[in-house]
């Protein structure tokens, strides 16, 4: 992230700081969610979705003297290791620290609530808050641009030296791990396991098209300085403006794109519907768009 890697060597914007805040409080965020669906959903139920949390559940189990943290501890910092010397401290970033507050929030959350046994008898209701707590997290985390470390190290690995695909890797990575823990907990929960697996995936794509769900809005008509004044002044954002000729009246018309939040969507459509109820407008979702106002490229 910009604003930080330059904070040393000079002085920060309002709005750079602002950037650095947001990232540094969006990332913990999803860490800490990430850290409580394991506490109380995952270990307890023993549901093993993959990567460096479904490791250590398993050595958890093979291994009863040390608790599921220890082994995130365990693993995550062989995995850094690993990064470092293959992949160099610059590539790893944020991955270090994420993979570092990841086990110490798992750790903070077995100490001040340990839970041993499930929470309800509802094996169903238990899976889908270990599948869409994770992938919340998970979506959060990806939008800012980081990543939660664990196993995408290893996939990061076998990208650069051996040229397999990273979503590949990570699929036969998590694959592995949820065939061993059907093996060790039986057909039951393995089928639970690769249930969850599935609907993780699922469930990241669609939070973080959520998150980043905009609305494009394309207005036709035949005013069109009061909508340029309200997208401009009381919207705040700024527009496309074409000429456009209607083909059945073949009467001039004016153009306007504009990419909005959907509360400002709702806000010009009110608007249009009071001060241009013949104006046309189409409104079409994007769950990604970059440029000034929203992301950088």
């Amino acid at each position: 992230m910009e604003a930080i890697k330059n904070g040393l060597r000079k002085n920060l914007t309002p709005a750079q700081l602002w950037s650095g805040a947001r990232f540094f409080l969006l990332l913990n965020l999803g860490l800490i969610i990430y850290a409580v669906a394991l506490n109380f959903y995952c270990a307890p139920n023993h549901f093993v979705f993959g990567g460096t949390t479904g490791l250590s559940i398993v050595l958890a189990t093979c291994f009863p003297a040390l608790s599921v943290s220890t082994f995130m501890w365990i693993t995550n910092a062989v995995l850094d290791v690993l990064g470092c010397v293959f992949l160099g401290i610059k590539t790893m970033g944020w991955t270090l620290y994420s993979s570092f507050m990841l086990s110490f929030y798992s750790s903070m959350c077995e100490k001040m609530f340990p839970v041993s046994q499930p929470l309800t008898d509802d094996t169903l209701l238990e899976l889908c808050f270990a599948v869409a707590l994770p992938a919340i997290a998970s979506g959060i985390v990806f939008n800012i641009g980081a990543s939660t470390g664990g196993t995408e190290i290893v996939a990061m690995i076998l990208h650069k030296y051996i040229k397999v695909e990273i979503g590949r890797a990570l699929l036969l990575s998590d694959i592995g791990t949820v065939l061993f823990a059907a093996y060790l907990y039986g057909p039951q929960t393995g089928m639970y396991c690769v249930l969850g697996l599935i609907g993780r995936s699922t469930i990241v794509d669609t939070a973080i098209e959520s998150l980043n769900l905009r609305k494009v809005c394309t207005v036709i008509t035949s005013r069109p300085e009061p909508i340029r004044h309200f997208v401009t002044e009381t919207l705040g954002r700024t527009a496309t403006q074409q000429n456009a000729t209607g083909v059945y009246t073949g009467e001039p018309r004016t153009m306007i794109m504009v990419a909005l939040t959907r509360r400002q969507a709702g806000l010009l459509r009110d608007f249009l519907r009071r001060e241009d109820p013949e104006a046309f407008l189409t409104i079409v979702n994007s769950s990604e768009i970059i440029g000034k106002g929203f992301q950088s490229i």
